[in-house]
C-alpha cells in the first residue's frame, strides 16, 4: 500500500491552488537565507548549486505566472465586490509585485553564478527580496484572500480556467 500523500489543489479550487504556491515561496525564500549562509561556509558545491537552481526556476518561471494570476484574474474580479480598502490592499500588492521583480533582478545574477559554481558573497538584494517576499504573501493571505469566499462559483471557476491556460493546460 502507497503511503498518503498530500492531494494538491486544482484549477478547480483557485485560491486554494494561490495559498500552495505560497507554501512554495515561503519553501524557496527561506532556502535563499540558507543558500547564502552555505555558500559563506562551503562555495558553490553541488548542494549550492542544486539549491540555486531551484530558488531561479521558481522565481523565474513560476512566481510570475502567479503574479498573472493575481493581476489578471483575482483581482479584477474582487474590485467587483466595491470594497474600497481591498482594492486599495491590491494596488499595493500589485506596486510591490514590481519590487519584487527589481529585488529579484539584483539577486538573480549572483543565483546564477552559484548554480555555474562560483559563489561571491551573496548580495543583499537576496535577503531583501526574500524577506519582502515572505511579509507580502502573508499580507495577500490574511487581507485579499479572505474576500475571494464572496465570488461567485462561476467567477472562481473562471479564475481556475484561466490558471490553467496560462500553464498551458
Amino acid at each position: 500500500m502507497l503511503p498518503n500523500t498530500p492531494t494538491l489543489p486544482s484549477f478547480e479550487s483557485p485560491i486554494e491552488l494561490l495559498t500552495a504556491c505560497h507554501d512554495k515561496v515561503r519553501r524557496f525564500a527561506s532556502l535563499c537565507g540558507r543558500l547564502a549562509e552555505h555558500t559563506a561556509r562551503h562555495g558553490a558545491d553541488g548542494q549550492a548549486r542544486t539549491a540555486a537552481a531551484g530558488i531561479v526556476r521558481y522565481f523565474t518561471v513560476a512566481a510570475p505566472l502567479h503574479h498573472a494570476d493575481e493581476e489578471a484574474d483575482l483581482f479584477p474580479a474582487l474590485r467587483g465586490l466595491g470594497e474600497d480598502v481591498l482594492t486599495a490592499t491590491m494596488q499595493a500588492l500589485e506596486d510591490d509585485h514590481e519590487a519584487l521583480d527589481a529585488l529579484w533582478e539584483q539577486a538573480r545574477p549572483w543565483l546564477e553564478a552559484v548554480q555555474q559554481g562560483s559563489a561571491g558573497a551573496a548580495p543583499a538584494a537576496l535577503a531583501q527580496f526574500a524577506a519582502r517576499y515572505l511579509r507580502h504573501i502573508e499580507r495577500e493571505e490574511r487581507e485579499v484572500f479572505p474576500f475571494a469566499a464572496r465570488l461567485p462559483k462561476p467567477t472562481l471557476r473562471a479564475i481556475g480556467q484561466r490558471m490553467a491556460q496560462r500553464r498551458g493546460g
